[in-house]
């Protein structure tokens, strides 16, 4: 009688764990971006990571004995994804971390539940699966993230670039919108979706980068280059597989909730790597991030005597 359930609830603490393993993953973005960004300028960094991280997902999908799709309506469907997910946040993010500080940066790109939530309540699409609870869960994760980074550095948005604060703020615009699109591909495997976006988005960023940036004149760093790979590779290729299953396991809203312990991750980091201290905001902050994320992602079942 209970096994259903048992399976329900295991598959769900694989997901829970993959959306963990995610933000921590995507919480270290943050620092490589810096590396790199010294010096190589933010088209260039976005051109470099998806292409090699194209790469990278169609020789493994071909290994696994994966094809990519045929289908001209896919393909578009693709190149839309491949613009929201990849080409246009990287290159707004790069570019805005240059001019605003990182707490604020931090701030700004942990909204992406709340645009979802948004586009649910303007468009209708996903409103039923809106919640009292993950309302409740996005509000906790937002909260947890101001209390982290301290509320003096939302100070800074008077002094900071807007243009910067809007160009990251548009990125958790294009991530929300990705996550409700990227349930389109349903029926393809996620190494695939994943392989075809990065494709998309590398055909669209590479002549930007040359045209602009001119490549071939920059004098990168070894760490710089180093960062790329990684941001690549690891943040990008391995990231994408596992972002596109939780889209469509957890769905938009509970997998953007991952921005909150992105953000979680990212002070975690600093404070083991970097020696910054911990001290009992970052605690609280910590402790309403993972509640949020908990409400967003878990549904509870109250006992009758509490909804009556």
């Amino acid at each position: 009688m209970h096994l259903p359930t048992t399976k329900m609830n295991s598959r769900l603490g694989i997901e829970i764990g993959l959306l963990v393993l995610l933000s921590l993953i995507w919480g270290s973005s943050f620092t490589w971006i810096k590396v790199a960004v010294a010096t190589i300028p933010p088209l260039t960094i976005t051109a470099v990571r998806v292409t090699v991280a194209a790469v990278f997902l169609a020789a493994l999908a071909r290994w696994r004995g994966y094809a990519l799709p045929r289908d001209h309506v896919v393909w578009r469907e693709l190149f839309v994804q491949g613009l929201l997910q990849s080409a246009l946040p990287f290159t707004l993010l790069g570019w805005g971390s240059k001019y605003i500080p990182s707490g604020l940066t931090g701030v700004l790109n942990a909204t992406p539940p709340m645009f979802v939530l948004l586009i649910a309540f303007v468009t209708g699409y996903g409103a039923q699966h809106v919640t009292g609870q993950k309302i409740v869960g996005v509000c906790l994760g937002l909260l947890g993230v101001v209390v982290i980074i301290g509320i003096q550095s939302l100070g800074d948005i008077q002094t900071s670039a807007g243009w910067a604060q809007a160009a990251v703020l548009g990125a958790s615009l294009c991530y929300a919108l990705a996550s409700i699109l990227g349930r389109r591909f349903a029926q393809l495997p996620a190494i695939v979706t994943a392989t075809g976006a990065m494709t998309t988005a590398a055909i669209m960023i590479v002549p930007a980068a040359i045209v602009i940036e001119r490549p071939w004149t920059l004098m990168p760093s070894t760490d710089a280059i180093a960062a790329v790979m990684v941001l690549a590779v690891i943040c990008t290729a391995l990231a994408m597989v596992i972002y596109f299953r939780l889209v469509q396991t957890l769905g938009p809203l509970g997998t953007t909730s991952g921005g909150y312990l992105r953000a979680g991750f990212a002070v975690a980091l600093g404070i083991i790597f970097l020696g910054e201290n911990f001290d009992t905001s970052t605690l609280i902050g910590m402790t309403l991030i993972a509640v949020g994320v908990v409400a967003v992602t878990v549904p509870i079942t109250w006992p009758s005597r509490l909804r009556s």
